[in-house]
């Protein structure tokens, strides 16, 4: 399997290739050059399956000619063998209709875990038997931060440097990351948004002053082997439900859109999704993208969904690529105007593409806390906000779907990592689960920044070298 750039002008790289990189060097985001198919036999062969061997048999088209079927098995089982909760990704139900995918049992409570923990053993894998010295530039609204360095703190040949917004994220959130005291480990806090945080990290990878001083590679979801890793649950959730004789539609809590593109590559790839909702809070570009076309930043609006506070999602350019024919040079133009005016038209014809399968729901702060209140008091579940977010939109979409498709929203974080939005709408305090430890009694580290591209560099710059 090959990859080529949304941009069209990157050359075409294998899949080591693509996770060492991160992003293209035109500044586009690697996909597969063709969808790899699996037909309803493969699908129900799934069935009865554990987490490993279904992810074994989904990734295995994407890996191919870097690894082979026995090597993945071997790095999904390292990668999975400390989540808490044998399924992984466990399914339950609230009612006849509506179910939560359980994202939140590996070591930082959050989905992000389910694709990191495989990025870890990826790079220790391609890096083996090798000098080269990867340097590793994130940004974070809240979750990735702490999956990302959980699964690469303290492996020699890699130092991590993890941007977030100061302030912007929640206690646990911030200090699952700047407690981890690895000397490869380097924590930065600036002075902005996520998305400030997000456009210097892919500054970063077309700055020549960085990348001839280091080898770059990321962990956000514009690593291609991040978002392969998240293609997995959808089907293992699917096959549960009844696929491939029964559709199923998926509510996922969203803000970079890489979760819920994952989403739509189980759909290229032959998993009968019948519908994916995009849930926004009110930084709601992508809701306004999916139902006029206008795809405008505008300011970042901070709430209790930290992980959603995205102007500026980065793989909504994924699928923008697949509408427009795989047109690079189209979609290098369209980017290109957006970056900068910051504002975009989808054009009519992509449009309608997207709304074969996407529906969108804006979930204000108030419908965060009555999804909140309501899944206590009538399921006696604690969720998180942004789990809440996506439970609100799925109740609003499923009037509109067929009785028999059941509704699948993805727990993205557990509700001890949001204590406050969770009591103030329930009443209850989520407690931290005894895996977690310690974490308000340890010692923090991080460095505090300006919102300034040349101080962020400078200071990779000065402690990325040996």
């Amino acid at each position: 399997m090959d990859y080529i750039s949304t941009r069209g002008s990157a050359p075409a790289l294998d899949f080591r290739g693509v996770t060492l990189a991160g992003l293209a060097s035109d500044g586009g985001l690697y996909v597969p050059r063709t969808w790899p198919q699996l037909s309803a036999d493969d699908i129900a062969a799934l069935a009865g399956l554990d987490y490993v061997e279904t992810a074994v048999r989904v990734m295995a088209p994407f890996v191919a000619g870097s690894l082979s079927e026995d090597e993945l098995r071997t790095l999904c089982k390292a990668a999975y063998g400390s989540f808490a909760h044998d399924a992984i990704t466990p399914l339950v139900q609230l009612d006849g209709r509506h179910w939560l995918l359980e994202l939140f049992h590996g070591p930082t409570l959050a989905f992000k875990d389910v694709a990191l923990q495989l990025l870890g053993q990826l790079f220790e894998r391609f890096l083996s038997g090798t000098d080269q010295q990867l340097t590793i530039v994130g940004a974070t609204s809240g979750d990735t931060g702490s999956a990302a360095i959980e699964a690469v703190a303290g492996r020699e040949a890699i130092r991590i440097f993890m941007l977030h917004p100061e302030g912007r994220v929640s206690d646990v959130q911030r200090r699952q990351m700047t407690t981890i005291l690895a000397p490869n480990v380097h924590n930065i806090a600036i002075q902005g948004s996520f998305d400030d945080a997000q456009a210097m990290v892919k500054r970063m990878f077309g700055d020549p002053a960085v990348t001839s001083a280091v080898t770059l590679s990321a962990v956000n979801s514009i690593n291609w082997a991040r978002l392969m890793a998240q293609i997995v649950y959808y089907f293992y959730a699917a096959v549960r439900l009844g696929a491939p004789g029964r559709a199923v539609a998926f509510s996922v809590p969203t803000g970079n859109f890489g979760d819920v593109f994952a989403g739509y590559a189980a759909a290229r790839m032959g998993l009968p999704v019948e519908r994916l909702i995009v849930a926004t809070n009110v930084n709601d570009i992508l809701h306004r993208a999916l139902t006029s076309g206008d795809y405008s930043a505008g300011t970042v609006t901070p709430t209790a969904t930290p992980s959603m506070d995205i102007q500026i999602s980065s793989n909504f350019e994924r699928l923008l690529f697949d509408l427009a024919g795989r047109d690079g040079g189209a979609i290098a133009g369209m980017m290109a105007g957006f970056e900068q005016s910051r504002a975009m038209t989808i054009p009519a014809d992509m449009l309608a593409g997207a709304q074969g399968l996407f529906s969108s729901v804006r979930v204000d702060a108030d419908g965060m806390a009555l999804a909140l209140a309501h899944a206590h008091s009538r399921h006696a579940m604690l969720i998180d906000p942004h789990t809440a977010v996506g439970y609100a939109a799925a109740r609003e979409v499923a009037r509109d779907l067929p009785a028999d498709v059941p509704m699948v929203t993805l727990a993205t974080a557990h509700p001890a990592k949001f204590r406050d939005a969770v009591e103030r709408a329930t009443g209850l305090r989520p407690g931290l689960p005894a895996r977690v430890g310690n974490l308000f009694d340890r010692e923090e580290r991080y460095e505090r920044l300006p919102g300034s591209y040349d101080a962020v560099r400078d200071y990779v710059l000065n402690h990325a070298r040996p």
